[in-house]
């Protein structure tokens, strides 16, 4: 990835009304004021545009970062560094009206998963987001085979594995102890299930880093581009990161609790408590915050898969913030777009599947199969080489291992499937001629 230009520095900055004279001159005040609110680009951005404009690249930025001063200022410590701005255009506003309406207890909320499939589709998406988030912090394997591994309850083979196993623990925790205040301890213990067997020492699962070895480095150039805080301050900040997470200390405006959910995922990024594992615990503390605040149907969305897709933009959302004085902002819309992605692929995915499940029963409307069969039924007819196991659907519609026994002899009595054993577990297959066999089920 080539690393951002950092903006130019610019002297005590003269009035707004001063500044803007020229640019109003040629006409492009409004333009520059509507792009700012409609997209706020990074300073590379509007050295283009200013040389499309034909005005000066630095009195352009002045007026950016001039009309850019209302930001409000979050301190989380005394220390300068730790002194971010936080504005908020138009485009923001916008995301967060739509989620407001949709991702907490709104009519809307409610009407994107059927209940009755909702504990189906939360399995689902944990693993998703397990897998994703692994991934972008390199874990080597076929969302598939994740998937499978998680599905079976089969142990991890290896490292890449063992990270995905680890962040679907880790997620399910946050869901089952989302009332959980944060402390240091919790937020160590969360760390120590995401990196259960994958640190090169045992004793850094769950502890704060010991030493200053750490540091972002671009891999192409291999200079460092970001150096966190000494250790010797990690204590402080955390306790710091605690009571801002907790509302024990706040500024004295309103944070939208999406926004400081955000923030505390980039916060954790920023402080980097941890010698390794840090972005899977950023990006789960970002759930956990939520769900906190009553967004329940964040759990239900993938936001690392739409990370995992844009990794570049995601490191240089990183880059903008702390290379524009702390601007956090561009952090903000740069999630903020993933989430709204997100949520448009919760919402194609759900409407697919229930569009599918009505062709099934359709198809099968004279026959007493359940709603998990007609599942394994619909995943057949798209791939006939698929194959299933007790744990598998044990695991995927969380019922119990006599239940999910039940649903698969059901279908080889009804001669839709055929078992095999491999080893000590018994494999369960579509015979060959299931497309005949499902009409003929069809009475």
């Amino acid at each position: 990835m080539r690393l951002p230009e950092k903006p130019p520095f610019l002297k005590a900055q003269e009035p707004f009304i001063g500044l803007s004279n020229e640019i109003e001159k040629a006409g492009k005040l409004q333009e520059l004021l509507d792009t700012n609110d409609n997209k706020y680009p990074f300073w590379e951005t509007w050295k283009y545009l200013a040389r499309e404009w034909g005005i000066p690249e630095k009195k352009v930025w002045a007026v950016v970062k001039a009309s850019r001063a209302v930001n409000r200022q979050i301190k989380i410590t005394s220390d300068p560094g730790f002194s971010f701005s936080l504005g908020t255009p138009s485009i923001v506003l916008q995301f967060l009206h739509e989620f407001d309406l949709n991702l907490g207890g709104s009519l809307q909320g409610e009407g994107i998963i059927p209940s009755e499939n909702r504990d189906r589709y939360l399995i689902s998406s944990l693993m998703e987001e397990a897998i994703a988030s692994s991934q972008l912090e390199g874990a080597a394997t076929t969302r598939k085979m994740a998937k499978e591994m998680l599905q079976e309850d089969r142990k991890p083979r290896n490292e890449s594995e063992q990270m995905i196993l680890n962040n679907y623990e880790g997620m399910k925790w946050i869901v089952e102890n989302r009332q959980l205040p944060f402390t240091q301890a919790n937020i160590r213990q969360l760390h120590s299930i995401i990196t259960k067997n994958t640190l090169s020492q045992t004793s850094e699962e769950g502890a704060y880093r010991t030493d200053n070895q750490v540091k972002v480095v671009d891999v192409q150039t291999g200079h460092t581009v970001y150096t966190p805080p000494s250790h010797e301050r990690l204590e402080e900040l955390m306790e710091q990161f605690c009571k801002f997470a907790n509302e024990i200390t706040q500024p004295s405006f309103f944070i939208h609790p999406i926004l400081k959910g955000i923030f505390l995922h980039f916060l954790v990024g920023y402080i980097h408590p941890f010698s390794d594992g840090n972005g899977r615990t950023a990006r789960t503390i970002f759930y956990w915050f939520l769900l906190k605040k009553g967004y329940w149907l964040i759990e239900y969305m993938s936001v690392s898969r739409i990370i995992l897709a844009s990794k570049a933009q995601y490191a240089r959302a990183y880059l903008h913030t702390e290379m524009d004085n702390n601007d956090l902002t561009y952090f903000l819309i740069y999630h903020l777009k993933c989430i709204q992605t997100a949520l448009e692929d919760l919402k194609k995915y759900v409407h697919r599947k229930t569009t599918e499940k009505k062709s099934m029963l359709k198809l099968l409307r004279h026959t007493s199969f359940n709603d998990r069969q007609i599942a394994v039924l619909q995943d057949i007819t798209q791939d006939n080489n698929l194959y299933f196991s007790v744990q598998q659907i044990q695991n995927r519609f969380g019922v119990s291992n006599q239940t999910a026994r039940n649903d698969l002899t059901d279908l080889v009595t009804a001669g839709l499937m055929e078992f095999r054993k491999n080893g000590k577990r018994i494999d369960f297959f579509p015979v060959k001629d299931f497309t005949a066999r499902i009409s003929r089920n069809e009475k």
